[in-house]
């Protein structure tokens, strides 16, 4: 669930928010899901070469679409989802003013996901 720390930002430190979910399991909110192993490795690979101007790291991904919520190491605190494979200018989708502000909006999105 989080990256090797040669392959995040320097100076980057994953929030003790998002490693208290992580601990809990809370994995899996559909559409969104926390990503690991080979998936984190990949999503982290990817944003990097699409977008080299931006420092990010990813966590989670959404299922239904290309969404990816990261942190960037430019904005810490916040979360921004990017929409992966926009063209560059045109990636960020929403922000957030933190951890836990991203996770109100996961489970509304579960919530509104279930009711179809």
């Amino acid at each position: 669930m989080v990256l090797a720390p040669d392959r995040l930002p320097t100076g980057f430190v994953y929030p003790a928010q998002f490693l208290r979910i992580v601990e809990l399991g809370l994995l899996d909110l559909e559409p969104w899901c926390l990503l690991g192993g080979e998936a984190l490795r990949a999503a982290n690979e990817g944003l990097r070469a699409r977008y080299p101007q931006r420092s990010l790291v990813p966590f989670a991904r959404r299922q239904d679409n290309d969404d990816t919520a990261c942190w960037d190491a430019a904005e810490p605190d916040r979360v921004v989802v990017i929409h992966d494979f926009a063209s560059s200018g045109w990636e960020r989708r929403a922000s957030y003013d933190s951890f836990y502000e991203w996770l109100r909006q996961a489970i509304d999105d579960l919530i509104d996901f279930d009711r179809g």
